[in-house]
Order: structure tokens, then sequence, then C-alpha cells
């Protein structure tokens, strides 16, 4: 085996083992504000060189394990967007007031851990190391939601989290089995010279449906998606912003690739998930509007979004995935602004209301107008990279003659500008009860947040580099067809 080819998962293996090893040492004499900055400069640089060692293995190809763990351009593409999802979330976690100080070393250990599981699930090539994997993940994230310091909050959700997380992971064994006992392998690419001939047989069908589920839940797609705003709101709001970027990303990975190799000729299958699309998008965007949390809110918003991207999904041809890809992407830049403000407005970690952004644009002009930007960039609104995501998805979609599913998706989006409007209204029209003092931002994180703006605008208005490099991930799934 050609180990060099896996140089992403032993860095972040080894990152997070360092973790490991720092938790098991004594408390130190310095003062706990020393400790936990060099902890939280030790994790941004790891961080960041996790993000160039998955750029110089962006070429990579090959297997390992006996073929049950494949390297590709669309594997290391999303373990580079993974690798920058990690980045961006360490660089809030400068002032963690909401994780227990002495579980800081923890939970960075417990955040380059679900990096890594993520990174061997969109490489994973087979049903064992694909559960493997997803599991690994699962149970860093049921840990990280239930590590906030408010117990009654963390541990309920991480508790909610977990149950439907069994329950799923359940649902998605008995599949796993199903796909096997129908097939006689365990293997994606063994499965993908069987199954297409099999695919209208029941066993086959419900098979697939229950190991998709898994991943539905991971997504937040409708009816997995209880979890999520309750976990949302639970979690800190450094693993909220991680369980809505990174996860959702890796997630989006492994569902188009197992569909990839057993999804094609079957109507019944594309029926299930044009059914599940529209369900997702509407009940995301319907419940969004009378949320009064925002990390609530964004929830629902992800359960909507989970829709949009089932309809790039399920047009199983390149250029669904591609768009798919692409909208992966977007959201990685999109979600982690609107967090990253959301961070910034309560530095002591508790849950913000819509009604706290009064005064915004006052208090922080720079905070408000990334807020702005994420929020008309999740709505639709031109030249956003959102506005791109949804274009090539809904672009796919009308080729393939999914008109009226445009249709709804469109008035969808129409929904969610409204609530998203709301949101905006109270950061730039509304002005709080008392005054309060300007909002202290650091320059490393203005500086974030220019970036952070400027990329949502910059990709929208010039996307075509990014594109090609969707349709360049998508190539290896086209070839199993």
């Amino acid at each position: 085996m050609n180990w060099t080819i896996a140089g992403p998962e032993i860095f972040y293996f080894a990152a997070s083992l360092w973790f490991l090893l720092l938790s098991f040492a004594p408390p130190r004499k310095p003062a706990a504000d020393r400790a936990h900055r060099r902890e939280y400069l030790t994790a941004i640089f790891l961080a960041s060189v996790g993000i160039l060692v998955c750029l110089a293995s962006i070429h990579a190809q090959g297997w390992l394990f006996i073929r049950a763990y494949s390297v590709d351009v669309f594997s290391q593409v999303f373990k580079t967007l993974l690798s920058l999802g990690l980045f961006l979330i360490v660089s809030i976690c400068g002032h963690m007031t909401d994780i227990d100080d002495r579980r800081h070393n923890e939970f960075y250990f417990l955040l380059f851990v679900c990096t890594l599981a993520l990174m061997l699930l969109v490489s994973a090539d087979s049903l064992l190391s694909i559960y493997l994997s997803l599991e690994l993940s699962s149970y860093s994230l049921y840990i990280l939601v239930a590590l906030r310091k408010k117990q009654s909050l963390g541990l309920e959700a991480g508790i909610k989290y977990f149950l439907i997380g069994s329950f799923a992971s359940a649902v998605m064994l008995f599949g796993m089995a199903l796909l096997y006992s129908s097939s006689g392998a365990a293997y994606l690419p063994a499965m993908a010279k069987v199954l297409p001939a099999m695919i209208a047989h029941p066993a086959v069908i419900i098979g697939l449906l229950f190991t998709l589920s898994g991943f539905f839940f991971k997504l937040a797609v409708f009816p997995f998606h209880f979890w999520a705003p309750d976990t949302y709101q639970g979690a800190s709001n450094q693993v909220a912003a991680y369980i809505a970027t990174a996860s959702k990303v890796a997630a989006i990975a492994v569902i188009m690739r197992v569909l990839a190799f057993a999804g094609h000729g079957s109507a019944y299958l594309v029926h299930v998930l044009v059914f599940l699309s529209v369900v997702s998008m509407t009940l995301g965007n319907l419940a969004a509007i009378v949320q009064k949390d925002i990390k609530r809110l964004l929830a629902f918003s992800t359960i909507a979004h989970s829709g949009y991207v089932l309809i790039g999904i399920l047009v199983l041809d390149p250029a669904g995935y591609s768009a798919a890809i692409f909208y992966a992407l977007a959201l990685l830049a999109m979600k982690f602004t609107a967090f990253m403000v959301v961070v910034e407005l309560a530095p002591d970690g508790r849950n913000l209301q819509i009604e706290e952004l009064a005064g915004l644009h006052k208090r922080s002009p720079i905070m408000a107008l990334a807020l702005l930007v994420a929020l008309f960039s999740l709505a639709g609104i031109p030249p956003t990279i959102g506005f791109t995501g949804k274009f090539l998805i809904f672009t796919a979609a009308i080729q393939k003659g999914y008109v009226w599913l445009v249709i709804i998706a469109m008035i969808n989006v129409v929904i969610s500008l409204y609530y998203y409007l709301l949101v905006i209204k109270a950061a730039y029209l509304l002005e709080p009860a008392e005054a309060l003092p300007p909002l202290v931002v650091s320059f490393p994180k203005k500086l974030l947040a220019g970036l952070s703006i400027a990329a949502i605008v910059v990709v929208g208005f010039c996307p075509y580099w990014l594109i090609q490099v969707a349709q360049a991930a998508a190539q290896p799934l086209s070839l199993w067809r």
C-alpha cells in the first residue's frame, strides 16, 4: 500500500494524538488565560498546516486496505474543504467561555478526531469503512455537544442527538445488511456492477434508502432532522458552527458517493428523493419564520438547504454532482460567516436572540455587513456564492426535466427571504432598548470577516475556477455509471 496518499489522514491523526497527550498532562502553573492562548495557537497552527497538507495531496490517487479506501480527486477536494472548515472553526475559538477551562485540550482533540473521521468517510469505499467512519464522527460530535458548561442545555442536547443518531445508525446498518445480502458484495465498486440490474428489486430499494438514512441524519434531511434545532441551541456556539459547516460538507460527499454506484435506473428512488427534498425545503423554511433564537433559525435554515442540495444530487448526472459540490463550498462559507457573527456578539457563550441584534450596524459595522452578506447569500440574492450555487443546481434539474421541482424550490427561496430579512431588519433598522457600547472586535476577526465577505461576493461574481474544480471532483462519480 502506498501510504503517502493518506497524508491528510496521517497528519490529522497525529494532531489529534498530540491534543490527547496534552489532555493527560497535569495542570500547569501559568495563568489559565496563558494556557488557553497556547492551546488555541497550537490548534490554529495545526489546522493551518492541515490545509497545506490537503492541498499538497489534492492530485493523489490510489487505494488502501484492499481497496476499501479510495483516494481520488473527489475525496481530496472534500478533504480540502473539511480542513478549511476546521481552520475556520478553530479561528473563532480564541475565547471559549462556554467550554470548561479544564476541557479545552479535549475539545480540540475531539474536533480534530471528528475532522479525521469525516475525511475517512469521504474516501470510504466499503460498507464497513463507511459505517465505522460515520460512527467515529458522530460520537465525537455527541461528546462535543455535551461539553457545554450549561449542563442543562448541553447534556439534554447531547442526549437527544445521541438517541436520534443511534436510531438512524441502526436503520442504516439494517439497510447495509440488505444491500450486502442482495448483491453479495461489500465494496461500492463491486456493487456498482451488480445493483443497477437489480435496482427495481424491493430489497435493494429499501436497503439503499435505509443506508442513506444515516447520511440523511448527518445532513438534517426530513425525517431525520428533529435533532438539529435542539442540538444547535444546546451546543456551544463554536460546536454548532462546526456541525453546520464541516459535518454537512462530509454528508453531501458520502450521499453522492453512495448514490453514484447504485442510484441510476430507479424511478422509485428518485421519487423518494424528490419527496424528501420538497418536504425538507418547505418544513425548514416555514419553521424558521417563527424562531426567536438565531441558532434555532440557522438550524431550520440548514434543513431547508439540505432540500436544495438533494435537488442537485437526485439529478444523478455530472452536472448535478458538480452543482452539489459547489453548493457544499457555498454552505461552508455562508454558515461560517453567520456563526462568526453569533460568536462575536455573544462572547459569554450565551444563546443569542434576534432582538439582541438591534443596533449592530452602529456597534460593529463590519460584523453587521458580514451578517448581511451571509444571510443574503443564504437567501440566494445575486451576486453572491449562494445565488450561484442555487443557479447551478436549478439549471441541472431543469435540464433533466424537473421544472416543477425547481418552481417549488424557488417558492421556498422567496419564503426564506422573509425570515432572513427579519434578522437583517433587527441588525440595521431596530434600536436597542438601552444604549450599548461599541462591540470590540480584534483586528484578526475584522480581517476574517472582511475575507469572508470578499469570498462570498467575489466567488458569486467570478465562480468559473471553482466550478471547474467542482466538475473535476465530480468526474470520478460519473465513471461508475
